[in-house]
Order: C-alpha cells, then structure tokens, then sequence
C-alpha cells in the first residue's frame, strides 16, 4: 500500500488537530507552562506502558532504553518541580559555606595575631638580654 501525498497531508493534520470538529485546545492560562491536561496524560502514560510491555515480550534487552526515554520524557515536566525544590536547599548551603569562610577567615587572623605578638615577644626579650650583655660588658 502507498500513501500518497494527500493521505500523509490529511495525517499530519489530523495529527496537528486542524481537521474535523474535535479539536483539542489548551487553557490560555496553561500555555506554555509545562502543564498537561489529565486525559493528555493518561494518553501517555498508556502508550508507553504499552510499548514499555511490547519491547519486554521482544527484547528484554530494549527495556534499559526505554526506562533512559521515559526518564527523558519526563524531565521537562518534572526539572521545574525539582529546581523549585532544591533552590532553598541551595541557598542554605551557599550562606554556610559563606559563614564557614567567614569564621575559618576571623580565626586565621586571631592565630595571625597571636604569631605576631609571640615574635614580637622574643624579639623583646632578645633586645633586652643584648641591652643586658652591653651594659654588664661595659660595666666590667
């Protein structure tokens, strides 16, 4: 059987929803959101299960690669859902680190501080016992 042009016309249009009386339009609203209607839904979910069962009595083999699509399939609908879902988690975790790095820097400073004043110390002490030495060297 050849198809002829017409016939692949009247396919992609019907397909298309532009022939006949029932066409299926999405809610203004939902235009463009990601949303899909319930019945659009159970639609997909049949026809992959089925496809899903068929490839299984074929291939046992083809079942990874379907599981890989359903999962492509499903992530435009299900990414927004989950970024919405991390993004606090995300933020919590950036003002931590922040606030780790603060705290790891103030404390780097006090250890800083205090190296210093422990050199300043012996330098004092070395200044004073050669003060010491040149006093007791000229008294002598």
């Amino acid at each position: 059987m050849a198809k002829t042009q017409a016939d692949t016309n009247a396919l992609s249009a019907t397909a298309n929803g532009a022939a006949g009386d029932h066409t299926h339009a999405e809610p203004a609203a939902a235009a463009g959101t990601g949303w899909v209607a319930p019945d659009d839904m159970m639609t997909k979910v049949a026809t992959v299960g089925v496809i899903g069962v068929a490839a299984a009595l074929v291939e046992v083999a083809l079942v990874p690669g379907i599981i890989i699509g359903i999962g492509a399939m499903m992530v435009p609908s299900v990414l927004p859902k989950i970024a919405d879902g991390v993004q606090p988690a995300f933020r919590s975790v950036v003002r931590g680190a922040y606030h780790v790095g603060q705290k790891a820097r103030h404390a780097f400073a006090e250890a800083q501080e205090q190296v210093h004043d422990i050199v300043a110390e012996v330098d004092a002490e070395k200044a004073g016992k050669a003060a010491d030495g040149a006093t007791q060297s000229s008294a002598a």
